[in-house]
């Protein structure tokens, strides 16, 4: 039996708010554990106030404080900093005043001066982003922000937020909310490959490797160019994983790029799905239990019918229906991020893997929990699952400079956190670097990630499919047998 809640929230706050602050509660409370029940105002006792004053509401558990001024003015707050008090993480405003003592706790009733509910709905819609600075793919820049010097990406600060309010309410007495992950494992992760350069260009990967290795890969470029060396190293990959006891998913693209459209800033990757030596590898993954999405264009977010078509072929090619999505160098509408996710709605994708920021490690809206997006502008849920990517085999090798230390002591961290929070890793390491030579270190860091999970024992490790199919299934349980909170669904 799933705990039940009974929560207020402040009238005056639902009129004007009712669908961002719902699906807040929703976001929060689903992925904890607990079902709930709205009650109204007139109810004498309730478990979660959200009210911007006490008096509107005493005889509550835990009080979170509302600020109707923040709701007011989301669109304009901008990023100060973070302040930590006893556990509880949060974002500081600039020109808004915050409570040095964030919580109180007494006599059996948790008292929040912080508007908790706020800041995780402005973090996880990513209010901060449309100030920072993006290079010509859209890519942001955090070198010279508070993100990126506190390292706010790696510490999942949205799930910080739920990880408290979990650990104040396991506090007042109630039952231990619904697991997370099946299997009694603490945590989740989940493998996966993009596609971009399963067959080698010689004209242009010899560069590629100068560019990576300096002179020292001068032996490397020219086995390239001999023929010697290939990137078709899908059985590889197989193989190694199975060795384990793990599966992954491959992530293709439809679109076929070339030389000439990537010179001219379309890298699209270049080979064709619609090809015999493809369509046998389809069939090859598939009765090998390994997953296959859609790594859509560079510019599939411009048309949802080029958008969709793409998913198309891919299904004919593979003669399955194509359930997942990941978008080619993490490109979506670079000034209208939403207008993506909606399309993954319209398409009819189950989920998409594509919400990360494409140097730095970590989680880009703090959450380590898969979640339903909010569309702003229809004020609304989206139907998607995302889960979002916590690290690329680049961000250890290409962008290690904005990604400072070791890479092993990274790694161990992200997986301490997400264990931690009782969260999902997403590991996205591309097909074509499995051969140590051309790649030194970058395939050894990922079985080392799989086996230091396998190690562990407290990880239950799947698909993206998988993923998605269960954390719907628990988000459907829980929703179902919850009363209440449904502005904005």
């Amino acid at each position: 039996m799933i705990p039940k809640l009974k929560i207020f929230i402040d009238p005056l706050l639902k009129d004007k708010y009712g669908a961002e602050i719902c699906w807040i509660w929703r976001l929060l409370l689903t992925s904890i554990g607990y079902t709930w029940e709205e009650v109204l105002p007139e109810d004498s006792e309730c478990d979660i106030a959200y009210v911007s004053e006490l008096e509107k509401c005493k005889n509550c558990k835990l009080w979170a404080r509302a600020e109707i001024n923040y709701w007011g003015k989301r669109d304009d707050l901008q990023l100060e900093g973070f302040r930590e008090f006893e556990g509880l993480s949060y974002p500081l405003f600039k020109g808004k005043a915050s409570p040095e003592t964030a919580f109180l706790e007494n006599d059996g009733q948790v008292l929040c001066l912080r508007d908790i509910v706020f800041d995780a709905f402005w973090l996880i819609t990513g209010q901060q982003e449309k100030y920072l600075s993006k290079n010509k793919h859209g890519f942001f820049d955090l070198s010279d922000t508070t993100i990126f010097t506190s390292q706010v990406l790696r510490s999942a600060l949205s799930s910080r937020i739920g990880s408290w309010l979990e650990e104040r309410l396991l506090g007042l007495g109630f039952s231990s909310p619904f697991p997370r992950w099946p299997r009694g494992k603490r945590a989740a992760a989940c493998l996966s490959h993009d596609v971009d350069y399963p067959e080698v260009k010689r004209i242009v990967e010899p560069l590629r490797i100068i560019g990576r290795q300096g002179l020292s890969g001068l032996g490397a470029a020219v086995a390239v160019l001999q023929g010697k060396k290939k990137h078709w190293h899908f059985s590889s990959w197989v193989e190694m994983e199975k060795k384990l006891g793990l599966r992954s998913a491959f992530y293709f693209s439809p679109a076929q790029g070339s030389v000439l459209k990537f010179l001219f800033g379309i890298p699209d990757p270049f080979y064709d799905v619609k090809s015999q030596k493809f369509r046998k590898l389809f069939k090859y993954l598939t009765d090998e239990g390994f997953e296959i999405g859609l790594h859509s264009s560079y510019l599939a977010f411009e048309s949802e019918e080029k958008f969709a078509n793409e998913r198309q072929i891919l299904q004919q090619c593979t003669g399955q229906e194509i359930y997942g999505n990941r978008h080619h160098y993490w490109h979506l509408n670079p000034d209208d991020i939403e207008s993506t996710l909606m399309l993954h709605e319209k398409i009819g994708f189950k989920y998409d893997s594509s919400l990360i920021h494409e140097r730095y490690l970590g989680w880009r809206r703090g959450l380590v929990w898969p979640f339903f997006p909010f569309h702003r502008a229809e004020r609304r849920q989206l139907k998607t699952l995302q889960i979002s990517p916590t690290w690329m085999d680049d961000q250890l090798f290409g962008h290690l400079k904005h990604n400072p230390g070791d890479r092993f002591k990274n790694l161990q961290a992200i997986i301490e956190l997400a264990a931690e929070a009782k969260g999902c890793v997403v590991v996205d390491i591309h097909q074509y670097v499995f051969d140590d030579t051309l790649f030194p270190d970058w395939r050894q860091i990922y079985l080392w990630f799989m086996e230091n999970l396998i190690g562990r024992s407290d990880f239950w490790i799947g698909t993206p499919g998988e993923i998605a199919d269960h954390w719907i299934k628990r988000y459907s349980s829980i929703l179902d047998d919850s009363v209440g909170l449904r502005e904005g669904f």
